[in-house]
């Protein structure tokens, strides 16, 4: 190791920035690992808390959050992996195929735009789409005497509303990624298949989608090494502090936030973190054995 380092001292030199970044903000933090195994108790701080063991583990399992937590969190997870990455595909196959230049980049732009809002101004949006009292939603509904839905006390709803405004947000971004794939697929792919009298869908089916499979795999290896942090953005600015819808949109990352906010739980609060960090660990490394075992040239690592 140290032949290596006297050999590259220059390349070591120029990855230490990275290196102490890394140390300073993901493995020094570590160590509070152990407010997970403690009934924190601000006197006696990290180290002169009492040691309760997996105490703090088994009241999450005991009382149901965390199946609730786990459920609500890879379910949702699941439904941004796989819509989203589905519309993006169908999305960016269909724009490849515009032959207009000027509207295909103003639909590129306009699809790409709600990417750079913020969750703050997307709250702002739902709130006066569905606010009870004088929200579009229910001032139309009013319009035609059809009266007025609760939707901020109607848990079930927020299920598919937070779905389309994650979709709404960052299909444009998604698209963008496997437009860029398409471009560098070869010409000669489709004008071979066009002499061999290959009509459109045909070209699609077995020359694009074919060559977007390594983008799609690293694209969804990325996605389920988070698939346990959830959107704790998008979760926290549309549902909040709305205790009603807690049930169906609660995730780990929101019952964390809240855990330290307001109940001051940190043992509670790390507990669950270091279960979403372990669940997503074992999850990524499974996946990609398995990717590895199908094709090499596919997985991470």
């Amino acid at each position: 190791m140290l032949k290596e380092l006297n050999k590259n001292k220059i390349m070591f030199l120029m990855l230490l920035p990275t290196l102490i970044f890394f140390l300073i903000n993901s493995y020094f933090p570590m160590v509070g690992i152990y407010y997970a195994f403690t009934r924190y108790d601000f006197e006696g701080g990290l180290f002169g808390s009492p040691f309760v063991g997996l105490e703090n583990f088994k009241f999450l399992w005991q009382s149901g959050m965390l199946l609730k937590l786990t459920t609500n969190t890879v379910g949702y997870n699941l439904a941004f992996i796989i819509l989203g990455n589905g519309l993006a595909i169908f999305c960016a196959i269909l724009l490849s195929e515009i032959r207009g230049k000027v509207f295909k980049k103003i639909t590129q732009s306009v699809m790409f735009l709600p990417y750079f809002i913020s969750f703050v101004l997307l709250s702002v949006i739902a709130y006066n789409m569905f606010n009870y009292e004088s929200g579009f939603v229910n001032t139309v509904l009013k319009r035609f005497e059809a009266g007025p839905i609760d939707i901020y006390n109607t848990p079930w709803i927020w299920v598919f509303l937070i779905i389309i405004f994650y979709l709404w947000k960052n299909l444009g971004y998604s698209m963008v990624i496997y437009l860029a794939a398409i471009t560098g697929i070869s010409d000669e792919f489709y004008e071979a298949a066009r002499i061999d009298g290959a009509n459109i869908f045909q070209r699609i089916w077995y020359i694009t989608v074919p060559m977007l499979k390594p983008t799609f795999v690293i694209l969804l290896l990325f996605s389920l090494g988070s698939i346990m942090k959830g959107q704790f953005d998008l979760f926290y600015q549309l549902i909040g502090n709305n205790g009603v819808l807690y049930n169906a949109t609660d995730i780990i990352d929101t019952y964390v936030y809240r855990s330290l906010k307001v109940t001051f739980d940190i043992g509670m609060a790390t507990a669950a973190g270091l279960y979403q960090s372990l669940f997503g660990f074992i999850l990524i490394m499974t996946v990609n054995y398995i990717i590895r075992k199908v094709n090499e040239d596919y997985a991470l690592f």
